[in-house]
């Protein structure tokens, strides 16, 4: 699903959070969105999320204003933070209650592709996920936006608390949902490595805008992010 993205603008009293005039993002893309605390990464997912409201400007996905119409919501999977999932539940019964919303039953959800990243310590533990460790919450969120097989992906530091193993496996399990199912992904990450790894375009914000918008990713890139954010 293509994302267009037209004269955005969200600012927090004198703060621009976001300043956008003009952004398209296409299908089967993997977009790594990087850039200091306060760049505007989180606002700019929350905008296209319809989670906050912009000040001017539009988000479409697949041609419709995010704002006015909800067909967009049927195929858009997304983590941003622990407040997306339900704490009082086991994972099995949260993964239940999101298939529901997808019309999927629990053996849809087919959560053995998530074997790598779960370790053996989010399924059968008995116990609600606000017992879990961070990192364990964190996969439990990021498996919960890909296994309804979106065609639109959102993540927030999806690396975050997560194991170098956990990590490479949610690499693979993006690059695997692109591959099979054309699905347009768009993550942050301060994790530079992970974040060239898995993407095929990097956006970098600063005060809310784009200032590099990178298509060409190559073993330079990491080097240039690198100096960049030894300056800044």
């Amino acid at each position: 699903m293509e994302i267009n993205i037209k004269n955005l603008k969200k600012s927090y009293c004198a703060n621009i959070a976001v300043d956008i005039d003009n952004l398209t993002i296409s299908d089967g893309e993997i977009i790594g969105l990087v850039g200091n605390n306060g760049a505007g990464k989180t606002t700019l997912l929350r905008l296209l999320l319809d989670l906050i409201r912009a000040d001017y400007g539009t988000v479409y996905s697949n041609g419709h204003d995010v704002t006015k119409y909800e067909d967009w919501k049927k195929y858009t999977g997304s983590f941003i933070d622990e407040r997306f999932l339900i704490p009082f539940l086991t994972p099995e019964e949260f993964f239940g209650v999101v298939g529901e919303m997808y019309n999927m039953s629990y053996d849809e959800l087919h959560l053995e592709r998530y074997k790598q990243m779960m370790h053996d310590e989010v399924l059968g533990q008995r116990k609600q996920i606000r017992h879990f460790s961070k990192g364990n919450q964190q996969k439990i969120g990021i498996i919960a936006a890909m296994m309804i097989n979106p065609k639109v992906l959102i993540l927030d530091e999806p690396f975050n608390y997560l194991d170098p193993s956990a990590q490479i496996a949610v690499s693979d399990l993006i690059k695997q949902h692109v591959r099979e199912l054309g699905t347009t992904v768009i993550l942050s990450s301060h994790n530079l490595s992970s974040v060239i790894d898995v993407s095929t375009r990097i956006l970098l914000m600063e005060k809310g805008e784009i200032i590099k918008d990178r298509h060409d990713i190559s073993e330079n890139t990491l080097l240039e992010l690198s100096n960049y954010f030894r300056i800044h």
